[in-house]
C-alpha cells in the first residue's frame, strides 16, 4: 500500500509518518512525501518516506497536474492531505467530485468556515460554545469601543492561520495599537475575552456521517515559547493525555452544530481548540482540519489516529466502527522539543531540583 503525505516539511506530517511507522503494525506500507520547499527537512528523511518530491503550492495553477502525475506515477493508494491550504484545495476537489485517489477530506463548506476563525466563532457563539469576539481590520478600528466591551484585558489574534498568528493578551489601548504595527501581514484581527483556564484539545473523527472516536489533551507549555510574545507558538512541549467525556460530549455538540450550519457531511478528522474561563466552562478558540503536530504523542498513548485513518480508507473490515473515547492511563504526560522524538512518562516521573 502506498500513501502519500503532503507538507512534510511541517511537523504534523512528520508526526502522522511517525505514528504509522512506530506504532502501527496494519500492513506493509510506502510512505511518498511531498512538499513545496526544498528546504524542508522531511523530504530527505529517509527513515521516514520512502519517497519525497517537490510540489507547486495549493492554487497555483500547477499545482492538480503535478499532483495527479504524481498519485498515477507512484500508485498511490491513499492520501493524507495535512497542510490547512491544500485541505481547501482538496475539499474543492471533492465537491466537484473528481478527486485523485481515496483521502479523509472534510466537506468545502465546513472547511471553509472553520479555516476563517471570525466566522467561526460568530456561528458557535450561536449555542454559547465561543466567547464573545469583536472582528476588526489594522486600518479601521475602534480602540475605545473594544476595550469598553472587554473592560480590563482581552486576546487578541488573527482571524485566519494558526499556531497562534498575530496572538497576544492585551492590556492597554498602546499594546494594541503597537501589536496590529509589527503584525503587517494579518489584514484582519479579532478581540476576543480572555479565558484564564485550560488550553485543552478534543480530537475527533468522522466518517461517512459516523462519530467514531475522539481523545483528549491539555496543552501546558509550548516549544520555544520565549520568542513569542504569547507565549503560544502553536508546538506543545509539554502535555497531558487526559480522559474527559464532559469536554468530548462538549466538542460533539458543537461539531454537531457545525455540520447542520454548512449542510456538511460528518466526515473528516478535526482537532477542536478550547480554552476554559475562569469557572471551568470550556469556549472553542479554533477548529483545526487536520491533524496536529501531537499525532504521534497521541498514539503512543494508544490512540492512533494515524491508523485509524489508514485502516478506513483502506476499507478494513475488521475495524470497529462503534464510537469510542480513547482512555489513557492515569497522570500520563508528553515531553516535546525540536529535532526530538516525544518522550511519554506519568506526571510523577518527572524530575525535582538536586538538593
Amino acid at each position: 500500500m502506498k500513501i502519500l503525505i503532503t507538507g512534510v516539511g511541517g511537523p504534523t506530517p512528520r508526526s502522522f509518518a511517525t505514528a504509522l511507522r512506530k506504532y502501527s503494525v496494519y500492513k506493509r506500507f510506502e510512505l511518498i512525501g511531498t512538499d513545496t520547499n526544498p528546504l524542508a527537512i522531511g523530504l530527505y528523511q529517509n527513515e521516514l518516506f520512502n519517497h519525497t518530491f517537490i510540489v507547486p503550492p495549493a492554487g497555483s495553477p500547477d499545482y492538480w497536474p503535478v499532483i495527479e502525475k504524481l498519485i498515477t506515477g507512484q500508485s498511490i493508494d491513499l492520501a493524507v492531505i495535512l497542510p490547512e491550504a491544500e485541505v481547501i484545495e482538496w475539499s474543492k476537489k471533492k465537491a466537484a467530485g473528481n478527486l485523485p485517489c481515496k483521502t479523509l477530506i472534510p466537506d468545502n463548506s465546513i472547511a471553509e468556515l472553520l479555516v476563517n476563525k471570525s466566522r467561526m466563532t460568530a456561528v458557535l457563539q450561536c449555542i454559547d460554545m465561543a466567547p464573545l469576539s469583536i472582528t476588526f481590520t489594522r486600518d479601521n478600528y475602534n480602540a475605545d469601543e473594544i476595550f469598553d466591551t472587554f473592560n480590563k484585558s482581552f486576546w487578541v489574534r488573527s482571524t485566519t492561520g494558526t499556531s497562534g498568528l498575530g496572538a497576544l493578551k492585551i492590556e492597554n489601548k498602546t499594546a494594541l495599537r503597537n501589536w496590529i504595527e509589527i503584525n503587517p501581514n494579518v489584514q484582519e484581527f479579532m478581540a476576543s475575552q480572555y479565558l484564564p483556564g485550560r488550553n485543552l484539545a478534543c480530537k475527533v473523527l468522522y466518517y461517512e456521517g459516523v462519530f467514531l472516536r475522539a481523545a483528549c489533551c491539555e496543552r501546558m507549555k509550548y516549544i520555544m515559547a520565549k520568542v513569542a510574545p504569547s507565549g503560544i507558538t502553536g508546538n506543545v512541549s509539554f502535555g497531558r493525555l487526559i480522559n474527559d467525556p464532559l469536554l468530548v460530549q462538549e466538542v460533539e455538540r458543537a461539531m454537531n452544530y457545525l455540520f447542520a450550519y454548512t449542510n456538511a457531511q460528518k466526515h473528516g478528522f478535526f482537532t477542536v481548540d478550547l480554552k476554559e474561563d475562569e469557572n471551568g466552562k470550556p469556549y472553542i478558540t479554533e477548529v483545526n482540519i487536520r491533524h496536529i503536530a501531537t499525532t504521534q504523542c497521541f498514539a503512543a498513548g494508544g490512540a492512533n489516529f494515524a491508523l485509524d485513518t489508514i485502516r478506513l480508507l483502506d476499507g478494513d473490515a475488521e475495524f470497529n466502527k462503534t464510537y469510542q473515547m480513547y482512555e489513557f492511563e492515569k497522570d500520563l504526560i508528553f515531553l516535546r522539543d525540536v529535532d526530538s522524538l516525544p518522550i511519554l512518562m506519568k506526571g510523577n516521573e518527572l524530575m525535582h531540583a538536586f538538593d
